[in-house]
């Protein structure tokens, strides 16, 4: 399943960042904490340089709490300054500015020096579609400033928002990268909806997570599917004919039939997706780094 999706107005944004970054002081950098590796455009690197980073593990709620820590020192081991945020609900968002002059520490002592007292930061927030920008942005401001919204590509410009008289932040629109070279890339940016759903067949997706959470999640996904047992995978089937199996005994358990009695997977699919990506089957981190993960290996990606 090869899954991409590059709108034009991408490529005006990508024109757009490379013009604002000289007029801010820190790139906050907002990744989904499910999928670290996935959300996180290779495109941004090039773009921000040596600018200070902050590394934002948003939907760490909906994350393994095991591996949002492994991440965090990840990061850190790097030299970036790492904040968890749940920005529906705003916990983590409120350490923010905090965290901001953690990462501009340097900066703001040359800035004491030069007698630029209270001068204030200015952050530009980036990240992929529907990774929770513009929730996460009203969320530091206390206001609803930024239009937000729960599809990818509802931002489509660039806005300031004043937090107070010491934080201004820079709203951008979500980019992608014009080709994902790993296909579980995609599949990972589809399973959490920065990719729209109308670009993919949803009946097939759900099979390829199906699989994904029975053979990682297998008790989680029984009872979050009210099943018994799990249809077994079978010697030499393929992802997609073990996943749509599963979406089968589940729409089976719920009662999912369409006309001429057969069960309805694509319903099922959506059902699935729906409850994956708001947190109702439990806490999934699809990617840990290779070192210091704990995990006996299975997910785990070379970073």
């Amino acid at each position: 399943m090869n899954i991409q999706w590059y709108p034009g107005h991408m490529t005006r944004t990508r024109r757009q960042m490379e013009g604002d970054l000289k007029n801010v002081d820190l790139v906050a950098e907002l990744l989904d904490a499910r999928i670290p590796v996935s959300s996180r455009n290779p495109d941004i690197d090039a773009l921000c340089g040596s600018k200070p980073r902050l590394i934002i593990l948003n939907r760490a709620d909906q994350a393994e709490p095991a591996g949002s820590r492994a991440w965090g020192a990840y990061f850190r081991a790097r030299g970036m300054t790492v904040l968890e945020t749940d920005a529906r609900s705003g916990r983590g968002t409120e350490r923010f500015a905090a965290a901001a002059r953690e990462a501009l520490r340097e900066q703001i002592a040359r800035w004491r020096e030069k007698g630029q007292v209270g001068r204030p930061v200015r952050a530009m927030v980036v990240g992929i579609p529907n990774v929770g920008k513009s929730t996460f942005i009203n969320k530091v401001a206390r206001k609803k400033s930024a239009k937000a919204g729960d599809r990818p590509g509802v931002t489509r410009g660039r806005q300031w928002v004043n937090v107070d008289s010491s934080l201004d932040l820079l709203d951008t629109a979500g980019i992608l990268w014009p080709k994902f070279e790993d296909p579980q890339t995609g599949l990972h940016l589809a399973f959490t909806g920065a990719v729209k759903d109308e670009v993919m067949d949803a009946e097939t997706l759900g099979c390829h997570l199906m699989a994904l959470l029975a053979r990682r999640w297998p008790e989680r996904l029984t009872q979050g599917c009210r099943l018994a047992a799990l249809p077994e995978e079978q010697e030499g089937e393929n992802e997609v004919a073990w996943g749509y199996r599963l979406l089968e005994a589940a729409a089976s358990r719920r009662g999912m039939r369409i006309s001429g009695g057969e069960w309805d997977t694509e319903r099922m699919a959506r059902v699935l997706l729906d409850e994956f990506r708001a947190g109702k089957l439990g806490r999934f981190t699809l990617e840990w780094p290779e070192e210091g993960s704990g995990t006996d290996g299975s997910g785990t990606v070379e970073v």
